[in-house]
């Protein structure tokens, strides 16, 4: 396969990890509505949340860059079962809760308001991401070996045993057990951008996280950073051509798909079958850097590739332009001596 190990990595650094700026300006919109979320529950003389925990792509650090912003922060509100009651103290539904959590929030700021979602209150922003505020309860058990304690969302089934730090703390240990947790962290962002690369595809592939319990199912690492890619890629197509059932690695008895024939999961194996048949011409051994290029930016949908090689070009181009000039420079000085030690001239 012809080495583009340096122009994946590059394109994984530039065009698919998000910027520190980006993550700075994410983080300070969580803080602020973790500020404004306590403020609003203080002044409604509601319970106070017992901590916040960030969850989903963001805690995992597998979000990649977009270019509308279409970033979803989910950031995991806790409160103690025993607070969540009514007037008369009855418990609360998930419903109720939600309706509690949106109020508090919405200080009137917001350009739209925010929303009860089925699962979250979802704050929405013009630069065209949003942030999810997923409400959990802690419950606390008595029994014969002492309290045994658990945490529920606020559903919209109803109160669902759950907890997102458990996604957190199961990728870390994929990750940690791996043959390099640091590129498969990457692969794992090039596989999401890749399934994103497309505006006609989003609605229909399957989502970040099953991408991301696919990847780190079938991750193969390699100190090539295009092998890794590509062969992660394949991994995944024979995977899915055998079964299309992702399972969800926490919740015992969930799954990511539905059912055996999953229609998302079916489309991003087509679409991975799709990449790879792309990059079949980079096997070929009169294939050039060129050819090479421009297959991986069929992929990705981009120019980033190509254009990559022209500027390679003119600095090249540029650094000749460097080195004739300085060998010119120099002959001309190398006359000059001569005929100074010969001591020519007419006053010779």
């Amino acid at each position: 396969m012809f080495d583009c190990s340096k122009d994946v990595r590059a394109y994984h650094d530039q065009d698919v990890t998000l910027p520190k700026v980006e993550q700075d300006a994410m983080r300070d919109r969580r803080n602020s509505n973790r500020t404004r979320l306590r403020n609003g529950l203080d002044k409604a003389g509601k319970p106070k949340p017992i901590e916040f925990v960030k969850q989903g792509s963001y805690a995992m650090k597998t979000m990649c860059r977009d270019p509308d912003n279409d970033y979803d922060i989910d950031d995991g509100v806790y409160f103690e079962k025993k607070d969540l009651v009514g007037d008369r103290g009855a418990e609360i539904t998930s419903l109720q809760a939600r309706w509690m959590v949106r109020d508090a929030v919405d200080d009137g700021k917001f350009k739209r308001a925010p929303e009860v979602r089925s699962n979250c209150v979802r704050i929405f922003y013009e630069k065209g991401y949003h942030v999810d505020l997923p409400l959990y309860r802690r419950v606390v058990t008595d029994t014969a070996f002492g309290e045994e304690v658990h945490y529920e969302l606020a559903a919209s089934s109803g109160w669902r045993r759950s907890d997102a730090r458990d996604v957190s703390d199961w990728y870390e240990d994929q990750r940690a057990a791996s043959a390099d947790g640091i590129q498969l962290r990457r692969i794992n962002r090039d596989l999401k951008k890749y399934a994103r690369s497309r505006y006609s595809w989003r609605g229909s592939v399957l989502s970040g996280f099953g991408i991301s319990v696919l990847t780190t199912e079938r991750f193969r690492a390699n100190g090539r950073e295009d092998r890794a890619l590509y062969d992660t890629m394949v991994a995944i197509r024979d995977r899915l051509d055998w079964n299309l059932v992702v399972v969800h690695p926490v919740t015992p008895g969930d799954t990511i798909t539905r059912g055996s024939d999953d229609a998302k999961a079916r489309y991003f194996r087509e679409k991975l079958t799709e990449a790879i048949n792309t990059l079949e011409p980079l096997f070929d051994t009169d294939c050039t850097r060129k050819e090479a290029l421009k297959c991986w930016d069929k992929v990705f949908a981009t120019t980033f590739f190509s254009e990559r090689l022209e500027e390679e070009q003119r600095a090249s181009v540029a650094a000749s332009a460097v080195i004739s000039s300085a060998a010119l420079l120099n002959v001309t000085a190398a006359a000059a001596a001569a005929v100074s030690s010969a001591g020519g001239g007419r006053h010779a």
